[in-house]
């Protein structure tokens, strides 16, 4: 029986150390870390697309930069027509009068506001008085077909006559690349040779060098679309690169001779179209005294 007991107690003891031993084993092993990591990747926000529309009717860069050497007569050398302007069908510049709403004919005749006046090229040495001129807004058809809204120094004498004419105009869409009052610089300054705006009144001398006044000077006279409808003389051309319109058998909008009732109309007030003349072509002009 004791011997039972020691062995009995024997087994238990080293069972108790073989279980120590098993569980210090245990506690005094590192336990594993699992880290998770995730890699979020951001997509990067689509870059907008700007999508630039060519037009036709845009004006080239060059438009009024490249000043022509002058002769004694005050006109360049006549040069040759630059290809895009061959068939010159441009939008107007940028504006201070807001483009119309519609395309519905409106018109107005008042005296000529200060600002106006300031900017145009009248000065004390003109032949006309401010009172003896009028200011006209009205609308005209771009080659770019949307109405814009234009302004003109003409006569006062003659304003209420020249609107009947560009209404009819307007309403059979004659277009007009510019018609705004156009400044002293543009009118007594450097030539380009490229220049398309129609105006009636502009304090100025006889194109050519002549030592007279313009009929111009006094809102006499009217010039539509210079480039289209050039003056010839003498060997010389205004405006200077207008030389692919001296062929008035192509005919192309923005001349003349594409709408003659246009002629017809202002034969109607009294006005005589320059295109008819026989010691020069000024199929530009139009004047009150044939002059």
């Amino acid at each position: 029986m004791p011997s039972r007991i020691v062995l009995a107690s024997a087994a238990a003891a080293a069972a108790a150390v073989l279980l120590a031993g098993c569980t210090a084993s245990a506690a005094s092993e590192p336990r594993a870390t699992v880290t998770a990591t995730a890699t979020i990747t951001a997509e990067p926000s689509p870059t907008p697309t700007v999508t630039v529309v060519a037009t036709p009717f845009a004006r080239p860069a060059w438009l009024g930069t490249r000043a022509l050497p002058k002769n004694d007569n005050d006109l360049a050398d006549p040069g040759e027509t630059p290809a895009e302007l061959v068939d010159r069908r441009l939008e107007p510049r940028p504006s201070a009068l807001a483009d119309p709403d519609s395309d519905a004919w409106f018109a107005s005749v008042t005296a000529i506001p200060d600002d106006v006046l300031a900017r145009s090229s009248w000065s004390a040495e003109c032949p006309v008085t401010p009172d003896q001129l009028a200011y006209v807004v009205m609308p005209f058809w771009g080659f770019d077909l949307k109405p814009h809204t234009g302004e003109m120094l003409t006569s006062a004498a003659h304003a209420d006559a020249i609107v009947t004419v560009f209404e009819q105009m307007y309403e059979r869409r004659f277009p007009i690349e510019e018609m705004r009052v156009t400044t002293a610089e543009e009118v007594n300054g450097a030539h380009y040779g490229d220049q398309n705006v129609t105006i009636s009144f502009e304090c100025r001398k006889v194109t050519g060098g002549f030592d007279r006044w313009s009929q111009h000077a006094s809102g006499l006279a009217l010039d539509i679309n210079p480039f289209h409808n050039p003056w010839r003389r003498d060997g010389y051309v205004f405006p200077e690169l207008a030389d692919a319109y001296l062929d008035r058998d192509w005919l192309r909008p923005g001349m003349i001779e594409t709408q003659t009732q246009t002629i017809a109309d202002f034969d109607a007030i009294g006005w005589a179209w320059g295109g008819s003349w026989t010691d020069l072509d000024d199929w530009m002009h139009f004047s009150a005294n044939d002059l």
